[in-house]
């Protein structure tokens, strides 16, 4: 794993300090953006290219963009970091995501989003890391692309949806494939997408503002209960949105451990497992924050900022800084050390 990031760890090395790293900055290649408009027609997916402030993408669940600049352009990211005070980004993907697709083009999607991450690490390695995405539609395929992907320079990570076409990640199916992800030590980065009862969340955009932390508590749920955390113990997920509702619901979960025979299945009651995720920052308040890293331990908290949609943070690593009960040790964890030790590069 560190010998495809080699400059970056070493540029990290010879830092006086961790390095300031945000695991939960997106970003969309101008060629993933092409094939989407090319062929993604057929399955419902539109790329508009007639607004001014850049691409617009149409899907069945609604719009999204205009996506700025920023999001697609290298040069105008890196100047955006700087401002910002960020030295890394893990890059990521998020909607439309690549499970609407068939197999064939959804092996397709994630070879050309993962050619990219790798590619803008070998342009700017100090600056960039990749996190691959899989066609889990097809387990199999993301089999097989999860070997390509992790030999790619700079992917030091995996990135996937909280459910697979409404299907949990607890599924049989996924287990193969959770084993490799686990035998190559590379750590699994989740992100709500399709939300339960989307009928309901329609008004106010209670869509991302409720739909995404509750289903994020699902995914982590489903992980937890069905034992699969269990069956791989040095398997890691960071969980996005300061966990969701996750860390709020411990609690009635562990009731519900007690009580109630079907909610044995795995070896130890809920809260004993809350400390095997990482978490991002973005909670956007400080109290939600501080809970949070109390809960779990500053040890598990990552910096996160959501780049660069308007909902994230504009100054993520104020939002840390500005927590005055943390100690300065503490929020170098949060700010980066913690990343770097779980991507590979310290």
């Amino acid at each position: 794993m560190v010998s495809r990031c080699k400059v970056l760890a070493n540029t990290v090395a010879s830092m006086p300090q961790a390095p300031i790293i945000d695991i939960h900055a997106h970003f969309y290649p101008e060629s993933f953006l092409k094939l989407l408009g090319e062929e993604g027609g057929s399955f419902g997916i539109r790329v508009r290219h007639d607004d001014p402030k850049g691409p617009v993408l149409e899907m069945k669940g609604g719009m999204l963009g205009p996506l700025q600049q920023a999001f697609t352009d290298l040069d105008i990211r890196i100047k955006e970091m700087k401002r910002k005070r960020v030295d890394i980004h893990a890059l990521s993907l998020t909607r439309p995501m690549i499970y609407w697709a068939d197999g064939v083009l959804g092996l397709k999607l994630a070879q050309t989003m993962n050619d990219a991450m790798a590619e803008a690490h070998q342009t700017f390695s100090h600056r960039f890391l990749g996190l691959a995405i899989l066609p889990m539609q097809e387990p199999q395929l993301a089999l097989e692309e999860l070997e390509r992907a992790s030999r790619l320079p700079g992917i030091q990570g995996v990135y996937m949806g909280t459910n697979i076409n409404g299907r949990d990640l607890s599924d049989p199916e996924f287990l193969p494939l959770f084993q490799r992800i686990e035998e190559m030590g590379l750590p699994v980065f989740l992100h709500p997408i399709r939300p339960l009862g989307p009928e309901r969340l329609e008004p106010y955009n209670f869509y991302n503002l409720l739909g995404f932390p509750f289903e994020t508590a699902v995914a982590a749920a489903h992980l937890i209960f069905s034992g699969v955390l269990d069956r791989f113990p040095r398997l890691t997920f960071c969980l996005p949105h300061v966990g969701g509702a996750l860390p709020w619901l411990i609690g009635r979960m562990n009731r519900g451990y007690k009580i109630w025979e079907a909610c044995r299945e795995m070896k130890r009651k809920p809260s004993a497992y809350i400390r095997r995720f990482y978490y991002d920052t973005i909670s956007h308040d400080p109290g939600t924050l501080i809970y949070l890293i109390r809960l779990v331990g500053a040890q598990r908290v990552m910096l996160g900022s959501d780049y660069c949609f308007e909902i994230g943070y504009n100054r993520p690593v104020e939002v840390v800084t500005r927590l005055a009960s943390l100690s300065r040790a503490d929020q170098g964890r949060i700010l980066g050390a913690n990343a770097a030790r779980l991507l590979k590069i310290a």
